[in-house]
């Protein structure tokens, strides 16, 4: 997450490097692409240039690329980019990323903007703004608003061998949910604590009014999916 704060409320724990913002980079490198990339694809010109903010061990990313786009991945974490083949990667924090350039569209997927504080999410959403071009767009994703009265503890077998528990699961206070994540790949097992705070559907308009871009669309009828554009 890149400041201080961020780094006092995530963390994680497991085999291999972790993130400062909590995540097991081994276990995002056993992960794949569940639809995500057929979404975005269909959602911006074929062969449209893409700016992957977060982009981890490139779950996204390589499907991407495979789908014809051109695709700068960036991250804070080098073992993260480290994963990444195919595409360039710059190591930067999202908040303070200056290419001097512009993209189609611009990706900042994984919860994210919802896993940062106010000030921080703000800068994430400027540097959204200041790498789209003008008649691109930004792709966001974010937990329903309903998510939050209603997630509980809960257990999933995704079917590639792994077991995804939440545990640990409350609502410090109004549209905030603090939980854990558990992960267990064979005999590996990764833990991972995060606060998320809710985003309305109003409240992202007005935080994206602030960036310069207004939410043109959502993609899906869950509403996760927010496509914004420049004002």
């Amino acid at each position: 997450m890149g400041n201080v704060i961020s780094r006092r409320l995530y963390h994680g724990t497991g085999p291999g490097p972790i993130t400062p913002d909590g995540c097991a980079v081994d276990y995002y490198a056993t992960l794949t692409a569940r639809g995500e990339p057929e979404l975005i694809h269909a959602a911006v010109p074929p062969g449209a240039s893409i700016l992957e903010l977060g982009a981890g061990t490139g779950r996204i990313t390589h499907p991407l690329l495979a789908l014809g786009h051109e695709v700068v991945a960036v991250d804070e974490s080098p073992d993260m980019l480290a994963h990444i083949t195919g595409a360039e990667t710059v190591l930067s924090p999202i908040q303070s990323l200056e290419l001097n350039r512009t993209f189609d569209l611009v990706l900042l997927m994984s919860f994210v903007v919802e896993t940062a504080d106010d000030d921080l999410r703000a800068a994430f959403l400027r540097t959204c703004h200041r790498h789209v071009s003008a008649g691109g767009c930004v792709i966001l994703q974010r937990k329903p608003p309903e998510w939050y009265d209603t997630v509980q503890p809960s257990e999933r077998v995704p079917g590639d061998g792994s077991t995804v528990r939440m545990t640990d699961v409350h609502r410090p206070g109004p549209g905030l949910l603090e939980a854990t994540m558990e992960y267990t790949v064979g005999d590996r097992h990764w833990t991972h604590t995060f606060l998320s705070r809710r985003l309305d559907d109003d409240l992202l308009e007005s935080e994206l009014n602030r960036a310069g871009l207004t939410i043109s669309e959502f993609l899906e009828p869950s509403r996760e999916w927010v496509r914004a554009v420049p004002r």
